[in-house]
């Protein structure tokens, strides 16, 4: 399950769900800046208020790490 803490104007997270879409990775995008609990939960999860974090079956990423990204979802480039 991949999750994608976003917001609208984050021009890393609009990156990031392309990426994802283009290699045919299905994700949850939790838009942080109309959720307050899902703000929360991203900063308990990663320590941070920026996005976007990627959290990949407990794995948490901060920002658009392609290295680590490609190795857990197995994308091969």
């Amino acid at each position: 399950m991949v999750k994608l803490y976003s917001t609208p104007t984050c021009v890393y997270c609009k990156t990031l769900k392309g990426y994802f879409k283009r290699n045919g990775i299905e994700f949850e995008d939790i838009d942080i800046s109309k959720d307050e609990k899902e703000l929360q939960k991203m900063i308990k999860l990663s320590g941070q208020m920026s996005v976007p974090v990627v959290d990949i079956d407990g794995e948490v990423i901060l920002g658009f790490d392609k290295v680590k990204i490609d190795k857990l979802l197995k994308i091969n480039k």
